[in-house]
């Protein structure tokens, strides 16, 4: 139906002048359907069973604690003195089963409070949560990306130091390692590391950790592992192949490789895709007193790029190429080997979710502890978010070769927008207590839909 253009538009003149109630008003009325969910599958039951050993000092519950930091990153919060915006919110306090909220002081002496050992327990949680997923979904292989990325950090951070940062290489930071499920986009694994760790020669205890997990926690038929060239160390390969594992290992240009000689002497390419062609070999590593097998790619570009080096075997006019090189022991072919490393690029998105979306890159305090159970509960924020969107009834995709995730999951900045950040009143007619909104189609059938997914008594997490 068209309307009438005068009715399209409305005069505003004056100004509204702002006051303050405690009334029951609320900025976060979506974030109730969270609330709904975490308590369908007993999220504080898990807090209970997996921390109650660590003996958390404070008058505060730590399940409440944990479910505010919780709150606070899921809602857009970056630091902890954005708690106090929090306070009187009716819906963040049935959120954290809290009357009283605590100051950001007091949250940072609470994190404080977390060593090795706690931070440890954290880690069991977070797998409970992954664990939960890939029971329900199905998986039987999974798919695993592991890589670090840079957080810099203030210079008077403990245990921060100048390593790999390739933009502030005089900045300390920490050098966290992170393993993300390829089927999912859950984050399996967090371990916190000070900035100048070499990611090849400190992974194998991050591994032999993560493989445990997977087995004790998930129990799969089968685990492969992607990872770029900074693992392509003898110790990760030995590691992967005596536990059964299949990797594929991107193969940097080392010179001592001599992998340009084999480009080279190579005449014929198999065809992967339009751009991309591939050859398979065997690469004998002296050192190492091994031998290996590799795949070479090139891949077709239309100008000439920094991000790998054009070959001087090769003649400019036939074009610019950039050559790749992965060593696997999946038996895949030429083809399937290449877009299964494509998958990759999921990981580096959720590392980039993780940054921009969930403060992952915010350095709350300067005590190395804290620090880590924050990075802690920013990976289990990530996870509950994708099981509350495979509950509520996210669709599901159909395989790929590369691994991509199973769901269509959304960005927490888009269930912001569309969900949590939603102004509401908690009101209480004839007693019954009820969140009203303001009309909208758009979020009336977003609710609807999840409301009849989250009926469905499934993902509940178990110890």
């Amino acid at each position: 139906m068209r309307h009438r253009k005068a009715d399209l538009h409305r005069s505003v003149k004056g100004q509204l002048e702002f006051r303050f109630t405690d009334r029951g008003l609320t900025s976060y009325a979506g974030l109730e359907l969270l609330r709904s969910f975490l308590q369908a599958c007993r999220l504080n039951r898990l807090l209970r069973c997996q921390l109650t050993p660590a003996e958390l000092p404070g008058d505060f519950r730590f399940t409440s604690m944990l479910r505010l930091i919780l709150a606070l990153v899921i809602v857009g919060g970056r630091r902890l003195r954005h708690v106090e915006f929090l306070r009187g919110d009716p819906v963040i306090e049935r959120f954290t089963g809290l009357q009283k909220l605590p100051t950001a002081r007091t949250l940072s002496r609470w994190l404080k409070s977390f060593r090795a050992s706690s931070v440890e327990m954290l880690q069991q949680v977070n797998a409970a949560v992954v664990s939960t997923f890939i029971r329900e979904a199905g998986c039987r292989t999974l798919t695993v990306d592991v890589d670090g990325t840079v957080l810099s950090t203030g210079m008077k951070v403990e245990r921060a130091f100048r390593g790999y940062n390739p933009h502030h290489r005089k900045v300390p930071s920490y050098y966290p390692i992170t393993a993300h499920l390829g089927e999912s986009g859950h984050i399996l694994r967090v371990q916190n590391r000070p900035g100048n760790v070499e990611d090849g020669k400190a992974s194998t205890g991050f591994l032999r950790a993560l493989l445990h997990q997977l087995h004790s926690t998930c129990r799969p038929e089968a685990v492969r592992f992607r990872m770029d060239g900074a693992f392509f160390k003898a110790s990760v390969l030995t590691l992967l192949e005596s536990r059964q594992a299949g990797y594929a290992i991107k193969v940097p240009f080392a010179p001592w490789l001599n992998l340009k000689s084999l480009i080279g002497r190579q005449k014929d390419w198999s065809r992967v895709d339009d751009e991309v062609d591939g050859f398979r070999t065997s690469l004998l590593l002296e050192p190492w007193d091994r031998e290996i097998l590799i795949t070479i790619y090139r891949k077709r570009v239309r100008h000439q790029t920094a991000k790998n080096f054009q070959l001087d075997l090769f003649d400019p006019d036939d074009g610019y190429w950039e050559y790749s090189v992965v060593t696997s022991n999946l038996g895949f072919t030429i083809a399937r080997l290449w877009q299964f490393m494509c998958g990759r690029g999921s990981h580096e998105k959720v590392i980039g979710e993780l940054k921009t979306g969930l403060a992952f890159n915010t350095i709350p305090t300067q005590h190395y502890g804290a620090n880590c159970a924050w990075q802690q509960l920013v990976a289990l924020a990530h996870n509950l978010l994708l099981n509350f969107q495979a509950a509520a009834g996210a669709q599901r995709r159909a395989r790929r070769p590369s691994a991509w995730p199973m769901y269509r999951f959304s960005r927490v900045r888009t269930l912001r927008f569309e969900l949590f950040n939603r102004a509401g009143r908690l009101v209480r007619p004839h007693g019954v207590a009820c969140l009203s909104v303001a009309a909208n189609t758009a979020l009336e059938k977003t609710v609807t839909t999840m409301l009849q997914g989250l009926k469905k008594p499934r993902l509940v997490l178990s110890h």
